[in-house]
């Protein structure tokens, strides 16, 4: 909003300091090492453990947990860290309510499974604490990787790359590496910088070369890529955001959610970012949940997500939804918008309900009104500019088992890649494997 025209209602500060510092602490309080050892004791240790099926990393989470419960944490994250190699990052922003956690024995048995991304952080961040990588270089290959992208893909990758002795270059095309990690996740959910913290701790692995404001199609291109490196990885997500196309989507304080997320991420103080007082987000995933969450942690006083489905359809997860509603979010389902009124400054927004039918979605005539001095628009995002040769699956770039693009010699992961869902634990997974793919490539 710091680029655009203001109004008396969407203004900086409408909270003390003091509470706005209340309101953007950690969501979740790290556990003690006492805390820590209750937590792992109430584990099975499952042999055949669901757990492990449902983490997308797989992570061996029980080994993890029993490391843990002997009073080896640093052991622990290093069982970690081989699988997912930003699980600091996932233990703070992964849905273990409907991954691993969902998946528990004693989440069956007693509807409390036992709390898997808090152990999950409890150990890396006592190893991080120390300061040591865990992993090696091997001896050089002598084989250059270039990978654009520094987000959970883009990084993963790189780590693994160089953990087998290439030679990395990363590229990103913003100011800081980390991807969504860094721009695109709630501040109560990373507090301390984390992001930048893990990034730094990843790159002690040594012969990764890290350029940013490098964006593709513009300062690189993928052809002079092929010809200067062994592979190309790219890991360079959705740039893109839908329209809603709705009418009136001109007007100022009508802006994309996940800027609204990476201005507050970057303001080094939320009392610097600008809020109205009745916020309306449309959409119904995480990003939206986020936003919704931090306007009202902001001091609007009226917030309301409106998605378009049922909400079962919802991909925001339940607990996120909980979120939401705990800090007086208010969630309106089966509404699309139609109109976003007001002449040069936004001042409602007109929904119609719709019926979902066999043949798909649609608006029916009965509307109603919410008034809107701020409108975050988080319907997803899309590929922005994908390199002309690449054969795409929709809106993303089609892959092939681990990674493998239609041209020779260039992969892709994360959110930009076909397949998965858009979780930073699947990003980390898919970058991860088509490092290992993009090895077995290079040496024959």
């Amino acid at each position: 909003m710091s680029n655009t025209p203001r109004t008396p209602g969407v203004v900086a500060g409408r909270l003390p300091s003091d509470v706005l510092a209340r309101n953007f602490g950690d969501l979740h309080a790290p556990l003690g090492n006492h805390e820590a050892m209750v937590a792992a004791d109430r584990c099975y240790f499952c042999y055949d453990a669901p757990c492990i099926t449902a983490c997308p990393t797989s992570i061996d989470i029980p080994l993890f947990i029993r490391q843990i419960q002997a009073d080896n944490p640093e052991g622990a994250a290093k069982t970690i860290l081989e699988q997912n190699i930003l699980g600091g990052m996932c233990a703070r922003v992964c849905p273990t309510e409907t991954l691993c956690e969902e998946a528990c024995v004693r989440e069956a048995a007693e509807g409390k499974p036992v709390e898997i991304g808090r152990l999950q952080r409890f150990a890396t961040d006592t190893l991080m604490a120390t300061g040591v990588h865990p992993f090696e270089r091997a001896a050089s290959t002598g084989k250059r990787v270039a990978v654009v992208g520094a987000g959970p893909s883009g990084l993963a990758c790189a780590h693994r790359l160089a953990m087998k002795g290439h030679d990395v270059v990363v590229f990103d095309a913003r100011e800081k590496p980390g991807g969504l990690n860094e721009y695109g996740i709630a501040s109560y959910k990373t507090v301390d910088d984390f992001a930048q913290a893990e990034v730094k701790w990843l790159m002690k692995i040594g012969g990764i070369d890290l350029r940013t404001g490098q964006r593709l199609g513009r300062e690189i291109m993928l052809e002079e890529l092929q010809k200067d490196f062994d592979a190309v990885f790219l890991g360079v997500g959705l740039a893109g955001v839908n329209a809603l196309r709705a009418e009136g989507e001109e007007h100022a304080h009508v802006r994309d959610a996940v800027d609204f997320i990476a201005e507050l991420r970057q303001s080094g103080n939320p009392g610097n970012v600008p809020v109205g007082r009745d916020v309306v987000v449309i959409g119904g995933g995480m990003t939206a949940v986020d936003a919704a969450v931090q306007s009202k942690l902001l001091g609007a006083e009226h917030v309301t997500i409106v998605y378009r489905r049922k909400p079962e359809s919802m991909s925001a997860s339940e607990e996120e939804q909980h979120l939401a509603s705990s800090k007086g979010v208010r969630i309106i389902t089966g509404a699309a918008p139609v109109r976003l009124k007001g002449g040069e400054f936004v001042t409602g927004v007109e929904f119609a309900y719709t019926e979902e039918g066999a043949d798909g979605l649609r608006m029916t005539e009965e509307t109603f009104s919410l008034k809107a001095d701020v409108v975050l628009k988080a319907i997803g995002q899309h590929l922005d500019g994908a390199p002309g040769g690449l054969k795409l699956n929709g809106n993303k770039i089609a892959v092939d088992g681990p990674g493998r693009t239609s041209m020779a010699g260039v992969w892709a992961g994360g959110d930009c890649a076909s397949g998965g869902d858009d979780l930073t634990v699947t990003a980390v997974a898919e970058g991860r494997d088509a490092a290992e793919d993009i090895h077995a490539s290079l040496m024959g």
